[in-house]
């Protein structure tokens, strides 16, 4: 059972186990939900090819295994020296991923380029499961097309494949059949990003508590099809560990009407049809500043990309450092800063809830995070959850 979630297998206080770099804001796209807000010229103000360089190194001074150093933006393929910067960061002993946007810079020779340089995986964003659901979000023609040509491209070029779904209004009730793309055209993993209303988020209207509910546990069932996790919610962990004890008991949860509906739509398509993974993959215990953090593309150090509070520059302060000692890393990585339902909540160290989204809808922290319908203590397993949570102790 201890399997249901797992941890990195190093001290979060210590290093992170994943690092994600902006490398530059500029893209042509004008997505819905963008965080960033996106323009299309690049910032003077970028880290320039040196300050990458010394970011990269700063990285690798963590020690080995390195964490995971993910590219992003924006479009990273708007920095000319993208494959350099691919091949620095490799000869320095990271695991580099590149997440860029669905434009026409998706070609298969940019994806050459970049595995050749030595990146391992590819990110890419599928919000609809169809051309017009998907251009509509990210508001321009021909993104689907291009991001569908790039999947295949990167698949047959021997890149990992995660895809990236935003659980927003406008999806919700696609989700089961961007699902079933998914499975059908193979991916190492389907994220569901839950969106934090930040940057251009703000203008979305919110889900409901139960919506997202529904959504996470249409996520976990679909991850005995396709390897699932998700972003910015945290609350899938919960919902593992809850899924798993009913399993264990013979009890069902008591879902509402989307997840019936998602269902629904999944059988019409079969998608649980045929063979099924052998082993759940087990979502990992990282969240904001707890094995998370985040570079902006002027340096600023932040606990997560939806969260604006900055720890300090790279260029000032070694991102060893902050990580470490500062006082915002810190303070994130002890739950007993955790009020309202999140502080009282008995899964709050495997969950925590998102701090990103406490942040934007209540202006604090360490608030409960809004977009949650558990209550605490309200599980009908108790006996046997202690027992769980007890074998997860650190």
């Amino acid at each position: 059972m201890s399997r249901a979630i797992r941890s990195p297998r190093h001290s979060i206080a210590e290093r992170p186990f994943i690092v994600i770099w902006e490398v530059t804001r500029a893209c042509p796209l004008a997505c819905h939900h963008c965080r960033a807000s996106a323009q299309p010229a690049r910032d003077p103000r970028e880290l320039d090819g040196a300050d990458a360089r010394a970011l990269m190194r700063q990285v690798a001074a963590f020690g080995r295994p390195a964490p995971l150093f993910v590219i992003t933006g924006g479009d990273p393929f708007q920095r000319e020296d993208l494959n350099e910067l691919i091949s620095y960061g490799t000869s320095l002993g990271l695991r580099v991923a590149v997440s860029p946007s669905g434009t026409p810079t998706l070609t298969r020779a940019n994806l050459t380029a970049v595995r050749d340089a030595g990146a391992v995986a590819l990110s890419l964003s599928v919000d609809g499961s169809t051309a017009a659901r998907h251009d509509a979000f990210r508001g321009v023609d021909g993104v689907f097309q291009w991001t569908v040509d790039a999947w295949r491209a990167a698949r047959e070029l021997g890149l990992k494949v995660q895809i990236n779904t935003t659980l927003t209004r406008h999806s919700l009730h696609d989700l089961a059949d961007i699902a079933a793309l998914v499975r059908r055209e193979g991916a190492m993993l389907w994220s569901g990003f839950l969106l934090v209303p930040t940057g251009r988020g703000a203008g979305l209207d919110a889900l409901t508590p139960q919506e997202v509910e529904d959504a996470l546990h249409f996520l976990y069932d679909c991850g005995s099809v396709i390897a699932t996790k998700t972003t910015e919610a945290h609350h899938f962990r919960r919902v593992v560990l809850q899924r798993t004890l009913h399993e264990q008991c013979g009890t069902r949860p008591a879902l509402g009407p989307l997840h019936r509906r998602l269902t629904a739509r999944a059988d019409e398509l079969r998608l649980f049809d045929g063979p099924h993974r052998g082993v759940r993959r087990p979502p990992m215990d990282v969240s904001s500043g707890r094995g998370f953090v985040f570079v902006s593309h002027t340096g600023e150090v932040h606990p997560s990309g939806f969260l604006p509070v900055s720890a300090g520059n790279v260029k000032d302060r070694p991102l060893t450092d902050l990580y470490r000692t500062s006082d915002l890393f810190t303070s994130l990585r002890e739950v007993g800063n955790l009020r309202g339902a999140c502080g009282q909540c008995e899964f709050n160290r495997l969950c925590g809830g998102s701090r990103s989204r406490a942040h934007a809808v209540h202006g604090d922290l360490f608030a409960t995070d809004p977009w949650c319908a558990y209550e605490p203590g309200t599980f009908l397993h108790r006996t046997e959850l202690q027992e769980v949570l007890a074998s997860c102790a650190p």
